[in-house]
Protein backbone atom coordinates (compact mmCIF):
# COMPACT_ATOMS: atom_id res chain seq x y z
CA UNK A 1 0.00 0.00 0.00
CA UNK A 2 2.16 2.43 1.15
CA UNK A 3 4.45 1.52 -2.82
CA UNK A 4 1.45 2.63 -4.39
CA UNK A 5 0.92 6.18 -2.73
CA UNK A 6 4.74 6.35 -2.86
CA UNK A 7 4.29 5.79 -6.68
CA UNK A 8 1.37 7.93 -6.77
CA UNK A 9 3.03 11.11 -5.32
CA UNK A 10 6.17 10.70 -7.75
CA UNK A 11 4.14 10.94 -10.38
CA UNK A 12 2.22 13.82 -9.41
CA UNK A 13 5.20 15.21 -8.55
CA UNK A 14 6.56 14.65 -12.13
CA UNK A 15 3.73 15.41 -13.77
CA UNK A 16 3.84 19.34 -12.03
CA UNK A 17 7.09 19.63 -13.09
CA UNK A 18 6.33 21.41 -16.54
CA UNK A 19 4.34 23.87 -14.53
CA UNK A 20 6.70 24.94 -11.90
CA UNK A 21 9.32 25.03 -14.25
CA UNK A 22 7.65 28.33 -16.10
CA UNK A 23 8.23 31.30 -14.20
CA UNK A 24 5.88 33.31 -12.51
CA UNK A 25 5.43 36.78 -13.72
CA UNK A 26 6.34 38.83 -10.57
CA UNK A 27 4.44 41.73 -9.59
CA UNK A 28 1.49 40.04 -11.00
CA UNK A 29 -0.83 41.79 -8.44
CA UNK A 30 -0.26 44.86 -10.03
CA UNK A 31 -1.71 43.85 -13.42
CA UNK A 32 -5.18 44.71 -14.67
CA UNK A 33 -7.78 41.89 -15.35
CA UNK A 34 -7.09 40.16 -18.60
CA UNK A 35 -10.35 40.26 -19.96
CA UNK A 36 -9.21 39.25 -23.93
CA UNK A 37 -6.76 36.83 -21.99
CA UNK A 38 -3.89 38.07 -23.90
CA UNK A 39 -1.52 37.24 -20.86
CA UNK A 40 -2.67 33.66 -20.90
CA UNK A 41 0.67 31.90 -21.84
CA UNK A 42 3.57 32.37 -19.71
CA UNK A 43 5.49 35.66 -20.98
CA UNK A 44 8.56 35.41 -23.37
CA UNK A 45 10.66 38.04 -21.35
CA UNK A 46 9.80 39.67 -17.90
CA UNK A 47 12.06 42.89 -16.70
CA UNK A 48 11.42 44.00 -13.50
CA UNK A 49 13.38 47.21 -12.01
CA UNK A 50 13.18 48.93 -8.58
CA UNK A 51 14.03 52.68 -9.78
CA UNK A 52 17.24 53.89 -7.14
CA UNK A 53 17.40 57.24 -9.42
CA UNK A 54 16.15 59.58 -12.26
CA UNK A 55 16.55 62.58 -13.91
CA UNK A 56 14.44 65.20 -16.29
CA UNK A 57 15.44 66.25 -19.36
CA UNK A 58 13.66 69.04 -20.95
CA UNK A 59 15.31 69.73 -24.26
CA UNK A 60 15.20 72.36 -27.05
CA UNK A 61 15.89 71.51 -30.67
CA UNK A 62 15.51 73.57 -33.62
CA UNK A 63 15.85 71.85 -37.35
CA UNK A 64 16.88 74.63 -39.30
CA UNK A 65 16.96 72.94 -42.43
CA UNK A 66 13.27 72.79 -42.29
CA UNK A 67 10.83 75.32 -43.73
CA UNK A 68 8.39 77.00 -41.72
CA UNK A 69 11.21 76.03 -38.90
CA UNK A 70 10.08 73.69 -36.03
CA UNK A 71 10.82 74.57 -32.48
CA UNK A 72 10.39 71.51 -30.56
CA UNK A 73 10.42 70.82 -26.87
CA UNK A 74 10.81 66.91 -25.51
CA UNK A 75 10.64 66.14 -21.95
CA UNK A 76 11.86 62.41 -20.78
CA UNK A 77 12.02 61.43 -17.72
CA UNK A 78 15.37 58.80 -17.46
CA UNK A 79 15.16 55.80 -14.65
CA UNK A 80 17.87 54.06 -13.45
CA UNK A 81 17.86 51.11 -10.66
CA UNK A 82 18.08 47.31 -9.98
CA UNK A 83 16.98 44.46 -11.63
CA UNK A 84 14.77 42.60 -9.52
CA UNK A 85 13.95 39.39 -11.47
CA UNK A 86 16.57 36.40 -12.42
CA UNK A 87 17.46 37.20 -16.31
CA UNK A 88 16.71 41.02 -16.35
CA UNK A 89 19.05 42.75 -18.58
CA UNK A 90 17.45 46.39 -17.90
CA UNK A 91 19.75 49.27 -17.66
CA UNK A 92 17.56 51.93 -18.01
CA UNK A 93 13.90 53.18 -18.44
CA UNK A 94 13.12 55.85 -20.83
CA UNK A 95 9.87 58.01 -20.42
CA UNK A 96 8.95 59.93 -23.14
CA UNK A 97 5.75 62.50 -22.55
CA UNK A 98 3.98 63.43 -25.70
CA UNK A 99 1.71 66.33 -26.16
CA UNK A 100 0.53 66.24 -29.50
CA UNK A 101 -0.16 62.47 -30.91
CA UNK A 102 -3.31 60.94 -30.56
CA UNK A 103 -2.13 57.55 -30.03
CA UNK A 104 0.89 56.56 -28.57
CA UNK A 105 4.19 54.63 -29.05
CA UNK A 106 4.12 51.13 -27.95
CA UNK A 107 6.39 50.31 -25.24
CA UNK A 108 9.72 49.03 -26.71
CA UNK A 109 12.93 47.05 -25.21
CA UNK A 110 16.40 47.40 -26.70
CA UNK A 111 18.33 44.19 -25.93
CA UNK A 112 21.67 46.28 -27.33
CA UNK A 113 21.68 49.36 -25.07
CA UNK A 114 19.09 47.46 -22.71
CA UNK A 115 16.92 50.30 -22.64
CA UNK A 116 12.93 50.23 -22.26
CA UNK A 117 11.17 53.22 -23.86
CA UNK A 118 7.89 54.06 -22.49
CA UNK A 119 5.16 56.89 -24.07
CA UNK A 120 3.14 58.78 -21.96
CA UNK A 121 0.87 61.45 -22.81
CA UNK A 122 2.38 64.61 -21.31
CA UNK A 123 -0.80 65.00 -18.66
CA UNK A 124 0.75 61.88 -16.31
CA UNK A 125 4.13 63.99 -15.82
CA UNK A 126 3.13 65.46 -12.31
CA UNK A 127 1.52 62.14 -11.53
CA UNK A 128 4.81 60.25 -12.33
CA UNK A 129 7.38 62.45 -10.70
CA UNK A 130 5.01 62.75 -7.79
CA UNK A 131 5.35 59.13 -7.56
CA UNK A 132 9.08 58.91 -7.91
CA UNK A 133 9.40 61.60 -5.40
CA UNK A 134 7.51 60.04 -2.74
CA UNK A 135 6.92 56.07 -2.99
CA UNK A 136 9.17 53.24 -3.84
CA UNK A 137 8.61 53.32 -7.54
CA UNK A 138 8.95 49.71 -10.21
CA UNK A 139 8.70 49.16 -13.53
CA UNK A 140 7.53 46.41 -15.33
CA UNK A 141 8.04 45.25 -18.62
CA UNK A 142 6.08 41.71 -19.87
CA UNK A 143 6.42 40.32 -23.82
CA UNK A 144 4.36 37.35 -24.98
CA UNK A 145 4.45 35.43 -27.82
CA UNK A 146 1.25 36.53 -29.08
CA UNK A 147 2.77 40.02 -29.67
CA UNK A 148 1.20 41.41 -26.55
CA UNK A 149 2.98 43.43 -24.80
CA UNK A 150 2.56 44.97 -21.29
CA UNK A 151 4.10 48.31 -19.46
CA UNK A 152 4.04 49.77 -16.31
CA UNK A 153 5.49 51.94 -13.74
CA UNK A 154 3.71 50.96 -10.04
CA UNK A 155 4.16 51.58 -6.80
CA UNK A 156 4.44 48.86 -3.81
CA UNK A 157 1.33 48.33 -1.66
CA UNK A 158 1.54 51.77 0.36
CA UNK A 159 -0.39 52.04 3.70
CA UNK A 160 -3.45 54.05 3.72
CA UNK A 161 -2.27 57.11 6.71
Amino acid sequence: MSLLIRTCAALALTLSLPLAAAPAVMHSQFLPPDDLTLRAEAADQQQLLQVTEYAVVVGNQRQSTQQPIPVTSPLMIRLKGKSLNKGATIAQVVLNFDAESKSLKKPAYDDKTKTLTLSYPVAQYRVIVDLLRNETVYVQFLSYANGHIWADLHTGAVRAK
